[in-house]
């Protein structure tokens, strides 16, 4: 007998393995511009792979074929087909091919499936997934594969998109939390959708919005997946709520998928130092005070006899927006300055804490 999965396959039945021809039996559209393909292998065989990994097709495009990765959004419980949902970006070629011309019944090649983006074999934990955009696919396939699996769910689910209409596996996702209490799922937008009703989240991401959507997000595994700001901002966000990082795990969707530890870039993380000296020179006043990286700049001014006018103290309003001169800081904010201002050399001195010696135009 062979383990696919959960299931065990008669011992006369073959296994998928790397590069092979694959027929594809539909194409759903998810979203603007992205839909969800599914392929049979030819020869019959059946699927084995990790929730979380990807697989690697040859798109005949006009000139040659081309090789792209893709995620599986499709679960190792449901071997019969594979699935990947794909979001054509600007420039895209691959995707754009698959969108435009791949139907039921034509064939393509496959190579994999690799990836060390996945979750652990039959362990009974918490989850929390937390995605942007094309980046939900992982969590498609493992949510699926923990609803299949069927022991003591427990999974919360934040997918992050530009509208309603831009969320990825929607329907997928509201059949699986439908039928599980031990499912929970969260959508946040940045804006509506014209002429349609929305209830959920609106904004991005913020500390405030995970502790309101997982309260014992400290208790969870954490995956993140999603373009490469996106990730590097959750990744400050759970830092600075004390997350413990080594349960944290990411994938980035953008330049080669990792497929070995060995691959894997350990992020960078910048922690401010409770025991480390920090000097900020207010230049408009003609003050500086010595601190610590553990201060915040508002807190470092009033010390200073300085007014900065701020409402919230915690990232939300952006009163206590200033100019930032040289220098550089440890900003973890919740919404309440954009990144435009953020380029041009603003920071929220609510919550943000200086890094050596920073300069600020107060």
């Amino acid at each position: 007998m062979n383990q696919i999965g959960n299931l065990t396959a008669p011992a006369d039945a073959t296994i998928w393995r790397d590069s092979e021809e694959l027929e594809c039996c539909s194409v759903v559209p998810e979203a603007p511009n992205a839909a969800t393909f599914s392929f049979a292998a030819l020869s019959g065989a059946l699927f084995r792979f990790q929730p979380g990994q990807f697989v690697t097709l040859g798109v005949p495009v006009p000139g040659g074929s081309v090789w792209r990765t893709y995620t599986l959004s499709s679960s190792p419980s449901r071997p019969l087909t594979i699935s990947v949902t794909a979001k054509a970006q600007k420039g895209s070629i691959g995707t754009r091919w698959m969108l435009d011309n791949l139907r039921p019944g034509m064939r393509i090649r496959a190579m994999g499936p690799a990836g060390i983006f996945t979750l652990p074999k039959a362990e009974r934990k918490k989850y929390l997934f937390i995605s942007a955009g094309s980046g939900v696919t992982p969590s498609l396939s493992m949510t699926t594969y923990l609803f299949d699996r069927g022991t003591a769910i427990d999974a919360t689910l934040i997918v992050c998109a530009k509208s309603p209409r831009d969320i990825i596996g929607r329907n997928h996702l509201e059949s699986l939390a439908s039928r599980v209490p031990g499912i929970k799922l969260n959508f946040i937008v940045e804006e509506d959708d014209p002429f349609q009703v929305w209830t959920g989240f609106r904004g991005r991401l913020n500390q405030i919005m995970i502790g309101l959507i997982a309260g014992d997000y400290l208790d969870r595994e954490i995956y993140c997946c999603g373009p490469g700001p996106f990730m590097d901002a959750v990744h400050e966000m759970l830092i600075d709520l004390g997350y413990d990082m080594s349960r944290y795990q990411q994938e980035a969707f953008t330049g080669p998928p990792v497929e070995t530890e060995a691959e894997q870039e350990a992020p960078d993380d910048l922690v401010p130092d409770g025991t480390a000296r920090s000097h900020v020179p207010f230049a408009a006043s003609g003050v500086g005070a010595d601190c610590t990286e553990t201060d915040t700049v508002l807190a470092i001014a009033r010390a200073a006899g300085l007014n900065i006018p701020s409402g919230c103290t915690f990232g939300v309003c952006g009163t206590c927006k200033v100019r930032k001169i040289s220098g550089e800081v440890h900003m973890v904010h919740n919404g309440g300055i954009s990144v435009e201002d953020i380029g041009a050399g603003y920071i929220l001195a609510c919550c943000s804490e200086p890094i050596g010696t920073v300069s600020v135009d107060i």
